[in-house]
C-alpha cells in the first residue's frame, strides 16, 4: 500500500521551528554528546518494530554519523551545524510527535530526515566525492615522504570541495536574498 501526503507551507513551517529548536539545542550541547544521542537512539530502535517507511530514512542517520567519525574529512561550519541540528532531532525523543507513540512516533523523523537529507544532500555528495578521491590513493606508506604526500593530497581536495560548497553556500544566499 501506498499512502501519500502534501506538506503545505505551513506544514514546512512547523517542521522548520522544529529544525531550528534542534538547532538552538545542538548549538548548547557538546559535539560528541549528540553524536553519543544518536547513536544511541539509532541503537535502541528495535528494526522489527520501525515501520519501513522510517528505516529507508535512516542511512541518513547512518550516514551522517559516519561523516563525523571521519577524522581526514573535518566538514566546516555552517554545514557541520546543520549536520548536528539534524542529528540532535533525530535523537531527541519529545520531537513534534514523541517517539514513544506506537505506530506513528517516528512519522515525523521520518520526514524530517527526509527533507533534511535533501537539504544536505550537497554536503553528502561532496563527503562521498573525498572518500572515492581517498580511496584512489594510494595505501598508506610506512614512508614518511609517501604519508606527507598523501596528506597533503587529501588536504589540497577537501580544500577543493570545501570551496565549492562554499560556492554553493554563497548561491543559495543570493538566491535567497534575491526572493
Amino acid at each position: 500500500m501506498r499512502i501519500t501526503f502534501e506538506l503545505d507551507s505551513g506544514d514546512l513551517e512547523r517542521f522548520q521551528h522544529a529544525f531550528e529548536r534542534a538547532r538552538r539545542l545542538a548549538a548548547n550541547a557538546d559535539e560528541i554528546d549528540i553524536v553519543d544521542a544518536a547513536k544511541q537512539a539509532l541503537d535502541a530502535l528495535s528494526m522489527d518494530g520501525v515501520p519501513s517507511y522510517v528505516r529507508r530514512r535512516l542511512v541518513h542517520v547512518q550516514r551522517l554519523l559516519l561523516m563525523f567519525e571521519d577524522d581526514e574529512w573535518a566538514l566546516p561550519d555552517p554545514e557541520r551545524a546543520d549536520a548536528l541540528a539534524v542529528l540532535a532531532y533525530f535523537s531527541d525523543p519529545d520531537d513534534l510527535i514523541p517517539d514513544h507513540i506506537a505506530g506513528i512516533g517516528l512519522i515525523d523523523d521520518a520526514v524530517m530526515l527526509e527533507l533534511l537529507a535533501r537539504r544536505m544532500r550537497h554536503v553528502l555528495d561532496a563527503w562521498e566525492r573525498f572518500r572515492v578521491f581517498r580511496d584512489g590513493l594510494a595505501s598508506e606508506s610506512d614512508e614518511a615522504a609517501a604519508r606527507l604526500e598523501r596528506s597533503r593530497r587529501l588536504a589540497a581536495e577537501r580544500s577543493a570541495i570545501f570551496g565549492a560548497l562554499r560556492a554553493r553556500r554563497r548561491r543559495c544566499a543570493a538566491i535567497a536574498v534575491a526572493k
